[in-house]
């Protein structure tokens, strides 16, 4: 309710709560009213609970002086996954965010930590990222999906040859992102391609 009601106060007092969906909620809340301080985060993001780290990871995502990148070695898959979702929608992540999620997703025992850093590189659209993006795309299928979808700032011929394999890809999801990706490059019918 503080978060709705704009009581900072409460917000901030249930942060040191005994339970920890508790501390996660207070937490989101001070998020939902822009009053989470990077001292706030960094305090959550030592927090003993995995549900609070990780919505530290969320709520962290705007808030200067806050580094995700260690998350990304979390003990926990759930904050891995959340840590590598906030890289990606960070403005600016990049040298050592982008070499941290290219380990996570060609290494990560978990598939949706995998998925994650994958679509986190494709949204920071770094080269340095692409070899880890295009492993990807030989991984699980809902890896190989978001794989796909992540190559759509790159260009070069490993990139058209990850597409065309993927155009025949045994999962119809895989195959439709690269129809689409593919559709997107294309000139629509009566208009001249690009020059």
């Amino acid at each position: 309710m503080a978060g709705h009601t704009g009581d900072v106060r409460a917000a901030r007092t249930l942060l040191a709560d005994a339970d920890a969906g508790v501390r996660a909620t207070a937490l989101g809340a001070l998020g939902r009213l822009g009053q989470a301080g990077a001292g706030d985060l960094l305090a959550a993001l030592a927090d003993p609970a995995p549900e609070v780290r990780a919505r530290a990871c969320q709520v962290g995502i705007g808030v200067a002086g806050v580094d995700l990148v260690p998350m990304l070695a979390d003990a926990d898959a759930r904050v891995v996954e959340v840590a590598a979702w906030a890289l990606g929608e960070r403005a600016g992540a990049g040298g050592d965010a982008v070499a941290r999620l290219s380990a996570v997703a060609t290494g990560h025992e978990d598939a949706l930590c995998r998925e994650a850093a994958v679509a986190a590189l494709g949204a920071i659209g770094d080269e340095r990222g692409l070899p880890a993006i295009l492993a990807g795309t030989h991984d699980r299928p809902a890896v190989r999906r978001r794989a796909v979808i992540a190559l759509a700032p790159f260009s070069g011929p490993e990139v058209d040859a990850a597409l065309a394999a993927a155009l025949d890809d045994r999962d119809w999801q895989v195959r439709q992102a690269a129809e689409d990706l593919g559709a997107a490059d294309e000139p629509a019918p009566g208009h001249p391609a690009p020059s």
